[in-house]
């Protein structure tokens, strides 16, 4: 079974929260957050996932969905330094953050 795909750019990073930490990190890594706020300007976005593990509920996942690699590049080229400030702001809510990998569907 093969599951459609909404980019073909696919960007994962795996975080663990700080005790105590989980309601800023979402607030940050959700919906209406920083992140997605950043992302949203840029030609080519197409969506960000938040997802937390069932078991770890300190674990936490995003997808970064892209209509191409160029898309993805050219932001974080022309929007380094925002993305590098909430970077450093947003890091204070992990102990962990893990990039998993860039995709492509094949």
């Amino acid at each position: 079974m093969r599951f459609p795909l909404q980019g073909h750019y696919i960007y994962i990073w795996t975080y663990l929260v700080r005790e105590g930490c989980i309601t800023e990190f979402v607030r940050e890594y959700g919906p209406d957050g920083a992140w997605v706020k950043l992302f949203r300007g840029a030609i080519g976005y197409l969506g960000t996932e938040l997802m937390r593990d069932r078991e770890n509920p300190r674990r936490f996942v995003t997808i970064d969905r892209w209509e191409s690699r160029e898309a993805f590049e050219t932001f974080r080229t022309q929007k380094a330094a925002e993305f590098e400030s909430i970077d450093r702001h947003c890091e204070r809510f992990t102990t962990e953050e893990t990039h998993i990998g860039r995709f492509e569907p094949l």
